[in-house]
């Protein structure tokens, strides 16, 4: 039986996206603890968010941890949880308030 469901996702998910997923999320979730806030727990994010430039913020991290992943500190992965992370957050920013975003 489990060969089977591992056949299934398979089907689905060919080159494991499923699984990178689940490590984004999980990754996501333990960088909340690691953040700088200030007073009532503010994040910069939340600033910027403000000031109206959230948008392009993320777009500009997620590129620079696409950029730098191979060329600091050769392959980290970390570099590429951390521009998913900036991709999730710039659908965010870039979708908010639409329904079904």
């Amino acid at each position: 039986m489990d060969s089977m469901k591992e056949e299934a996702r398979q089907l689905l998910f060919k080159y494991d996206e499923d699984k990178t997923l689940e490590q984004a999320r999980e990754y996501i979730g333990k960088t909340y603890s690691q953040h700088y806030t200030g007073k009532d727990n503010i994040q910069i994010q939340d600033v910027f968010e403000q000031m109206d430039i959230s948008e392009a913020f993320t777009r500009g991290a997620a590129m620079k941890y696409l950029f730098r992943f191979g060329e600091k500190n050769g392959k980290n992965k970390k570099d590429l949880m951390k521009c998913i992370h900036y991709v999730i957050l710039l659908y965010h920013y870039a979708f908010k308030g639409q329904r079904g975003s």
